[in-house]
């Protein structure tokens, strides 16, 4: 018997949302839509608190498997559940758990759990668990039903108008769906730790606008590749809009020439901030994001981004400042980007590093630094230097910029 295949898209943090709910799951279900334009779905809908992905008829089960692959990465989503649609009738349902259950992959124990959404259905949930768990003792007599911590699960949910059966699952990522919480400007280098950064704003519903600061021309153009290859990472599942291309060694070069080097590092982060302000102004964005980790590095003590921060008037969210080395590769190999970030590639990060850089940088000494540095006129030919890069999001960012101020 054939069934149309589906996929229960499962939330758990959208449910807390009150009179709010409604808009992020449509923002849910929209973000959706675009990710799985090139898979062979049918109709994406919402049904009794969740998103349901229902696919062509021919499609087989490689495309439902693969688009839940891509579902379980996408913000906002919990759970993602691969399985069919029955008509509500016993001897249906029971065929769907077969198959369902045929296709669970390897397993020594199994439990058939029924959920009747609507009592318009005449047979209730404990009844369901014994007339489909009878149906699989007979067709799977080598397995072994258990009741707790059994390796399938075996779900039959019936809801009105149709029955939903799948027995493979997978968790996804959690969060906000991207869109709902504003655009913020992420400072992203070709490291390990921004790209973590950007990804947890993407989780929390941030539509996210990347600016990477090259060295070019001092350096050469391969931090930049790598940035782009970071954020055809991030497109995958919505986690990058655009990126900004900020040409920015010789300016860098300027600075270590006029500033005592102790303060160099201090004073291109100030510059840096300033830059990622105006873009973030031309964006309508509400603030700056990047990837510093509390005295993981010289630049990254309170002293010193203190000092950062005064450059700009925006707001600045540091999502991994509490995290140790060690927690952020984690992320960033579950995120997909680690092998690209442990490549080599100069960047501006590392152009003319001091030998002792400054540790706990004072404001009066940075201001003395910078005093005679024409940021301005920096700024204006920076601006008109960006290149940018576009990458799919389900946002339409697109559409009016705020002026830039």
């Amino acid at each position: 018997m054939h069934f149309q295949r589906i996929t229960l898209v499962h939330y758990h943090e959208l449910g807390l949302k009150g009179h709010n709910r409604a808009t992020f799951e449509k923002r849910l279900m929209r973000n959706l839509e675009v990710l799985l334009e090139d898979a062979p779905v049918h109709e994406i809908t919402r049904i009794s608190g969740r998103v349901l992905v229902v696919y062509d008829a021919a499609a087989g089960a490689d495309a439902p498997a693969k688009a839940a692959q891509l579902i379980a990465r996408v913000p906002g989503v919990a759970r993602v559940s691969c399985g069919f649609a029955s008509e509500r009738n016993m001897d249906d349902i029971c065929e769907a758990a077969h198959q369902a259950l045929g296709e669970a992959g390897d397993f020594c124990t199994w439990k058939v759990v029924g959920r009747r959404n609507h009592t318009d259905f005449p047979i209730d949930s404990m009844q369901i668990n014994q007339i489909v768990g009878e149906h699989l003792c007979g067709l799977f007599p080598d397995k072994k039903v258990k009741m707790k911590g059994a390796d399938v699960e075996v779900h039959v949910e019936v809801v009105q108008g149709m029955a939903y059966v799948y027995a493979q699952t997978m968790r996804g990522v959690g969060g906000l769906p991207v869109g709902t919480a504003g655009k913020v400007v992420c400072l992203l280098s070709s490291g390990i730790d921004s790209p973590v950064a950007m990804w947890r704003m993407a989780r929390r519903g941030a539509t996210c606008i990347a600016v990477h600061f090259s060295g070019r021309p001092q350096t050469a153009s391969t931090s930049e590749y790598l940035s782009d290859d970071i954020c055809r990472v991030l497109e995958e599942f919505g986690g990058v809009a655009r990126m900004y291309v900020v040409p920015f060694g010789d300016y860098q070069r300027e600075i270590a020439m006029r500033v005592p080097p102790a303060l160099r590092i201090v004073i291109y982060r100030r510059f840096m901030m300033r830059i990622a302000e105006r873009i973030a102004r031309r964006e309508g964005a509400k603030a700056l994001v990047t990837g510093e980790s509390l005295g993981q590095v010289a630049s990254q003590t309170l002293d010193n981004l203190a000092a950062t921060s005064d450059s700009v008037k925006m707001q600045i969210f540091r999502p991994l400042i509490g995290c140790d080395k060690l927690e952020i590769i984690e992320d960033a190999k579950k995120l997909g980007t680690f092998e690209i970030s442990s490549q080599d590639a100069p960047d501006c990060c590392t152009l003319f590093m001091p030998r002792a850089p400054e540790t706990h940088a004072k404001l009066r000494d940075v201001y003395d630094a910078e005093v005679d540095l024409p940021f301005d006129e920096w700024s204006d030919e920076i601006m008109d230097a960006l290149e940018v890069h576009d990458y799919r999001c389900p946002q339409s960012y697109f559409g009016k910029k705020a002026k830039e101020n």
